[in-house]
């Protein structure tokens, strides 16, 4: 065989392997899909942080939407994810200036454990 006759093949095997890594991620999203329990949305209130000293805001923000969604969704602190784009949300302006208010989506799987997301739009 001739090397073009090797690269063709090779590029028919990379490809049939894409689309088997494509099937299988599109079934993962369809199980995680599945495995949903409950949904929300919530608009949480941070300007409670603001009362903090300048320095003490952003964790603070992060301690209160936590708690909000602890008490909220009925759960212990272990089963709760924050998402790193909430989180990055929340430290955007820096540590003295986090946002007064957020919109996350909450998910809780059947698992119990509870995501918290950014709302679609934000």
């Amino acid at each position: 065989m001739s090397s073009k006759e090797n690269d063709a093949k090779k590029d028919v095997e990379e490809e049939a392997e894409g689309s088997r890594e494509a099937v299988e991620a599109e079934e993962r999203r369809e199980e995680k899909e599945e495995r949903i329990v409950e949904e929300r949305i919530y608009t949480v209130p941070l300007s409670r942080a603001w009362i903090r000293p300048r320095q003490k805001r952003a964790p603070r923000a992060v301690r209160i939407l936590r708690n909000f969604i602890l008490r909220h969704m009925k759960i212990d602190e272990e089963s709760l994810k924050i998402s790193n784009e909430v989180n990055e949300r929340l430290w955007s302006r820096g540590i003295q200036k986090p946002p007064r208010k957020i919109r996350v989506r909450v998910i809780k799987d059947d698992e119990g454990v509870v995501t918290v997301r950014l709302a679609e739009g934000e």
